[in-house]
Order: C-alpha cells, then sequence, then structure tokens
C-alpha cells in the first residue's frame, strides 16, 4: 500500500454497521469515506478524524497520536470533532448537512451524515462558467436560510466556497463541510494559512484570533461564491485587496 493511501480504512472494511464502500475526500485534519449502512439500508457519508500530523493507523485500523509529545494536541482536537458535530446534529434544515450519528472507535471519532445525489457548485462552474442572476437566487436564498438558523445558535462555517456548496439532482443546494473544528485546530498547529481558501477567506480568517470571527466570517464566503458564480472569476484573496488600501490604492 502507498503511503498516500497507508493510513485509509480500506474498501469493505466495517465501523459498528457501517461498512466503507470508497474515499470521497482526505485533508489535513481528516478522511472522508461513502460507506453502505446495513441497519438501514442507505448509503451515507462518514467522516474520520485523522489529523495527520499527530496521528498514525497501526494494523488493527485503530488511530492514536503518533509521539507522546502529540498526546495533547490529538485529544484536543479529538474533542472539538466531536462538540462540532453533536452541535450541527440539532439542526433539521434542508439545506445543511444532515448528520445522523457521532460516536468513538478505533481511537478515534466519527461523523456520519446523509448522502445526497448530486454535484457541487465548482464543478457546475467548470461546466457553465457563470450562473444567471434568477438562477443564483434559488441557490443563494435557501442556503442564507439556514445560515440564519446556524448563526442563532452561535455556529459560524468559517469554509464557504463552490466546493462546499452542493447542488442535489433535485436542483436544491446543502451547505456541507463545516470547518469550525478544523479551523481551531489549524490555528492551535499555526497552519491556518493551508487551511484557509484564498480569494473566499475574510482577512480576519488569517490572524490567530477566533474571537474576532462571527456571522459576517460566512457572508463574506458566500459574498465570495456569489462573485464567483456570476463572473466566472476567482475573487482576489483579502491580504492582497488589504495591501492595496493599505497602499492608498484601488480595492
Amino acid at each position: 500500500m502507498s503511503d498516500k493511501h497507508r493510513d485509509r480504512l480500506p474498501r469493505k472494511s466495517e465501523i459498528h454497521w457501517y461498512r466503507i464502500k470508497r474515499i470521497l475526500g482526505q485533508g489535513g485534519f481528516g478522511i472522508t469515506y461513502l460507506a453502505f449502512d446495513k441497519n438501514l439500508n442507505r448509503d451515507v457519508v462518514i467522516k474520520e478524524y485523522f489529523p495527520h500530523r499527530w496521528s498514525r493507523r497501526n494494523d488493527d485500523l485503530t488511530v492514536e497520536h503518533n509521539t507522546t509529545e502529540n498526546k495533547v494536541d490529538f485529544d484536543w482536537g479529538l474533542d472539538r470533532f466531536i462538540s462540532e458535530g453533536q452541535m450541527l446534529a440539532k439542526f433539521n434544515h434542508p439545506n445543511i448537512t444532515q448528520i445522523f450519528s457521532v460516536f468513538r472507535e478505533n481511537g478515534t471519532a466519527y461523523i456520519v451524515m446523509r448522502y445526497e445525489d448530486g454535484i457541487t457548485l465548482r464543478k457546475v462552474l467548470k461546466m457553465v462558467r457563470a450562473i444567471e442572476y434568477d438562477d443564483l437566487l434559488l441557490i443563494l436564498s435557501p442556503i442564507l436560510d439556514g445560515l440564519k438558523q446556524v448563526h442563532a445558535a452561535g455556529i459560524v462555517h468559517r469554509d464557504i466556497k463552490p466546493e462546499n456548496i452542493y447542488i442535489k439532482n433535485s436542483g436544491e443546494p446543502v451547505l456541507i463541510d463545516f470547518g469550525s473544528a478544523r479551523y481551531a485546530m489549524g490555528e492551535k498547529t499555526n497552519t491556518i494559512t493551508s487551511i484557509v481558501t484564498p480569494g473566499f477567506a475574510p482577512i480576519e480568517q488569517y490572524a490567530d484570533e477566533e474571537e474576532k470571527q462571527g456571522p459576517w466570517t460566512d457572508i463574506y464566503g458566500l459574498s465570495a461564491t456569489i462573485y464567483k458564480t456570476i463572473t466566472g472569476r476567482n475573487p482576489p484573496d483579502a491580504i492582497s485587496r488589504n495591501n492595496q488600501i493599505l497602499m492608498g490604492n484601488k480595492d
């Protein structure tokens, strides 16, 4: 097995009554799988807590901190991961990722989410380049309604961009992949710049002070997404914009 795939759960392995079908994505702090729920006979998405900087996979598929020094960070991040999953599980909004379960297993934790047929807004834009205003409203309005509920509960998404807006086959949008726990772990390990998405992250996300972020952080990301959707171009990153203003030039 290559180093790239060594840390992933193998196809057909099982966690509780979930059977792993394939990997959907892998980042610095977790791995996402498509799995089959044998109990309810349906596909689901499972996100596994696996911060690569602090973790290793054992032969029995369990996960643990890779050094004694990393145990505190590993455990801290694990608690944040579980807490975020438990908070998001309280929401039952058609345009917010629905979470079915959060549990500990294999020395780590898993979040089980609804699987939807469709593609990301990013992939849509690769096919059509830009979206007309009336069609954009059909995406924007439901997402704003979902964010209103999330923000009222004190939760910030922190990673709104075309890749994290999923368009179901029915045409209905769903906001996926909340990044609060991931951002907090990046902040703790001084890897913020590798987590934020240039062009879609506001200037406050490049700082190491989480308390300066809030609903306005998501509004910036959503506004940048609208810019990309209408123009077909990536928005300039917040640091470049800020530097131009500091130099007396136009934003």
